[in-house]
């Protein structure tokens, strides 16, 4: 009895794994290409994919669908360069509304990045010419919208290691430079790699900037002329002063870890070199150790990636979502041990005995199961458009020498029913010459524009317990490194059926609160013109929820039911109906005689 219960645990098992693992039905044959970026690339309202070739010479285009495979390749959107491509940028640079690419490409001689513009057009990609580089710079760039005209403008550090705005316009000219100025100072160089971010940090709905150092950060607040030197936030446990310190921090993170509505800073950290000792720093008002336990139930220690100089761990990089859709933002991490790297979930856990937060992050050690290989890095991705969270893993194929990738896909299969609400806001321009495009949600869609960098986006609502419940998140905060922020945000709504009391959307200074928002609804937000915020559009599509299509099941079977029943009682009825009448003809009348 005892190997029967085992066989069948196996089994149940063997399932559950197959289920998550759903790679073939959505890359199909071509999965030896790595996720660079999102975005709609051709306006159907479905989040694609730019990816990298093995060599990092080819940024070629994966289109949704839904149908599988969902994300296929496609020849004519595919652009190769002779320098290494270091990072990709979906965008509208020119104001068209159509997405270009920005991609820029690492020279090993001169140690200068090269930053080239992929016009976008109606479905359509031109590749430049590599020697036509529209800006040379250090490291990698960051993507803002610095005069607030919906077009994005880069931030970065030029080659002469001056702090530097570039402002792209409608005509595809050479963009206009603005130099980052401070009547303080500024004599810490900018961290390489950096994780500067482009987000609203005050509440004035317009974004700001923040700046890594390698002693501090920097928080640029935006104003009506362009962004002022605010504070800094020095390193945790002293690091900006002590000399003696051998360890590594990573890349920021911005999410609202608590929903309170605030956004905290997430930074990790590895006290030692060798990483062995690590933790995630929590920054709200104060620097808070979240004390993450990094030893799996066998005991053995993980920990950070020691940054390797190799794709996807060049950096210590955690990436946010709300995985199991109970309103807390989670965690994906990429850890070692001494035998193996793995891509793990950190899932946001309650807290009762931490000092001045409430919150911290548990790993999941089989939460991405059967993902047991070595993988460089994991990423959440929505595969189905229904709201719920999926993973995006980047697997080391071992059985190639040269150390090359294999893309796979995890599906999020939640036990329970919760809901979401999954808002994007677009950059709100129009283009009077392509005024309708095909959509997926909808039958038509107007085409209002692209991938938007800083926008803020908030909710309120009222928890199953009667309890008020707030939260806060920033769109596409940041682009360098492969920080592989989606393009939209799914907030998750745990199993609170109850409509959304508020949703607000802040850009460019402005905002507008939408009441009463239904759960299960998918939000495109078109903010023009941006200084009459009443006329912003809201395109409103509702996704059924389980508990919904189980109601109509249920309610459907309950019909069914109660139909068979009455016409059994009524075939029943006219059976014994007729029985009686041939009874009545043979019976033999007395009277008659």
């Amino acid at each position: 009895m005892l190997r029967i219960g085992t066989l069948i645990y196996l089994v149940l098992l063997v399932s559950t794994a197959r289920c998550s693992d759903i790679t073939p039905a959505v890359f199909g044959n071509a999965q030896y290409s790595m996720p660079a970026a999102f975005g709609d690339f051709n306006s159907d309202e479905l989040t694609d994919v730019f990816m990298l070739s093995q060599d990092t010479h080819t940024v070629e285009i994966f289109l949704a669908a839904e149908q599988e495979p969902l994300l296929r390749p496609k020849p004519d959107l595919s652009c190769r360069f002779d320098e290494h491509v270091t990072s990709v940028v979906p965008g509208d640079f020119d104001g068209d509304v159509f997405m270009d690419i920005l991609v820029t490409t690492f020279n090993r001689e001169s140690k200068l990045t090269h930053v080239h513009i992929l016009w976008g057009g109606n479905g359509h990609l031109n590749c430049s010419k590599e020697w036509n580089s529209v800006i040379v710079m250090r490291d990698q760039p960051l993507a803002v919208d610095y005069n607030r005209d919906m077009i994005i403008d880069l931030f970065g550090v030029d080659q002469h290691g001056k702090r530097m705005f570039w402002v792209f316009n409608e005509n595809r000219t050479t963009p206009q430079t603005h130099e980052m100025t401070s009547v303080i100072p500024l004599t810490e160089p900018v961290r390489s790699p950096h994780s500067n971010a482009f987000l609203d940090l005050n509440s004035d709905f317009l974004p700001d900037i923040v700046v890594t150092t390698n002693k501090y950060f920097e928080i640029w607040l935006a104003t009506e002329q362009g962004f002022e030197f605010s504070y800094q936030i020095n390193l945790p446990y002293n690091i900006s002063v002590d000399k003696d310190f051998k360890g590594e921090f990573g890349q920021t993170l911005y999410l609202d870890v608590e929903l309170t509505g605030k956004m905290a800073l997430l930074l990790p950290l590895c006290f030692d070199q060798a990483c062995t000792n690590c933790t995630i720093m929590m920054y709200l008002n104060d620097w808070h150790n979240l004390r993450v336990n990094f030893h799996d139930p066998n005991n053995v220690l993980w920990g950070f990636v020691k940054p390797n100089g190799r794709r996807y761990t060049e950096t210590i990089t955690l990436r946010g979502g709300d995985f199991n859709m109970d309103g807390y933002p989670d965690l994906l991490a990429t850890l070692q041990s001494a035998k193996q790297t793995q891509s793990f979930l950190l899932q946001n856990v309650a807290c009762s005995n931490c000092a001045g937060f409430n919150r911290t992050f548990e790993i999941k050690w089989q939460a991405l199961n059967p993902f047991y290989n070595e993988t460089a890095m994991a990423v959440f991705y929505d595969f189905y458009q229904d709201g719920i969270l999926d993973v995006i893993l980047v697997e080391v194929n071992k059985a190639n020498a040269n150390g090359s990738y294999l893309t796979a896909a995890f599906k999020n299969s939640l036990d329970y029913d919760a809901n979401f609400v999954k808002v994007m806001v677009l950059t709100g321009r129009t283009n009077s010459m392509y005024p309708i495009s095909p959509g997926s949600l909808g039958k038509k869609k107007r085409t209002y524009g692209t991938n938007l960098p800083g926008p803020s986006i908030a909710y309120r609502t009222t928890t199953q317990d009667g309890s008020p419940r707030n939260a806060i998140a920033a769109q596409l905060p940041q682009s360098a490194h492969f920080s592989l922020n989606l393009p939209y945000t799914t907030f998750g709504l745990g199993r609170t059926p109850n409509f959304v009391d508020a949703l607000t959307i802040g850009v460019g200074g402005k905002s507008r609160e939408w009441p009463q928002i239904i759960p299960n609804s998918q939000m495109v937000v078109i903010p023009n013109p941006i200084p009459e915020p009443s006329r912003w559009k809201a395109q409103l599509f509702v996704t059924p929820s389980k508990l919904i299509l189980l109601s109509a099941a249920a309610l459907s079977g309950t019909c069914a039911l109660i139909t068979s029943l009455i016409l059994g009682l009524y075939w029943k009825e006219r059976r014994e109906d007729k029985i009686e009448r041939l009874q009545e003809a043979h019976r033999f009348h007395f009277d008659a005689m």
